[in-house]
């Protein structure tokens, strides 16, 4: 039998699934959407919590003292940095470490990482019971993504752009949760979709 390969997902509550079921948060879709087309995953190895910014995620990285390398690596980060209000520059230089950090547990290999892009939160209910500029929400996820998009590229690793998948919540209220604000496992499926084709393209 086949060893089955190892995934570790980095992130917030985008990649914990905050407000669904953790079979159908992104990752765990993931590993059995690969599953079907005969390409088998571990579980993954989550190391992610709501609210965290690139900072906590970095901080988080080094307590975990990982001394393994994995197969699959997926990160998604950037949007409590926006919702806090900051900088832009200190975005750039935070997710740019932490994608080498993501890169040097794929063993250097870069074909085995995948950034996903930050979804536009500001579609959601919660967004507009915020008091929040709706357009300056999605115009700063625009800003952030653009950096993430940038490094990502000028390191050759894969982008995965589900930004647009997220807007659709305006005419398709079932990718939201419950919560008024993540995303439901409707939504999860759409981006797995994404990241397993993208996946499935380099194999």
């Amino acid at each position: 039998m086949v060893k089955p390969l190892s995934y570790l997902a980095l992130g917030d509550s985008y990649t914990i699934g905050e407000a669904v079921e953790q079979l159908e948060s992104f990752p765990y879709q993931l590993v059995e959407f690969l599953k079907a087309k005969a390409i088998h995953f571990k579980n993954p190895k989550v190391i992610a919590k709501t609210g965290w910014t690139t900072d906590e995620l970095r901080h988080a990285i080094q307590q975990e003292q990982i001394n393994e390398t994995f197969d699959l690596v997926t990160l998604l980060v950037g949007v409590n940095n926006q919702y806090r209000g900051y900088s832009q520059e200190t975005y750039c230089k935070e997710f740019t470490e932490l994608l080498e950090t993501a890169i040097s547990f794929a063993g250097g290999d870069k074909n085995k990482v995948y950034v996903v892009s930050i979804p536009d939160w500001g579609v959601t209910e919660f967004a507009k019971n915020s008091g929040r500029d709706l357009k300056t929400i999605s115009k700063e996820i625009d800003a952030f993504n653009e950096i993430n998009r940038q490094e990502t590229e000028s390191s050759d690793v894969t982008y995965v752009d589900i930004t647009p998948i997220s807007r659709q919540a305006v005419k398709k209220p079932n990718l939201i949760a419950a919560d008024g604000l993540h995303p439901s496992g409707k939504m999860y499926t759409e981006w797995t979709k994404l990241i397993a084709e993208k996946i499935i393209e380099k194999r």
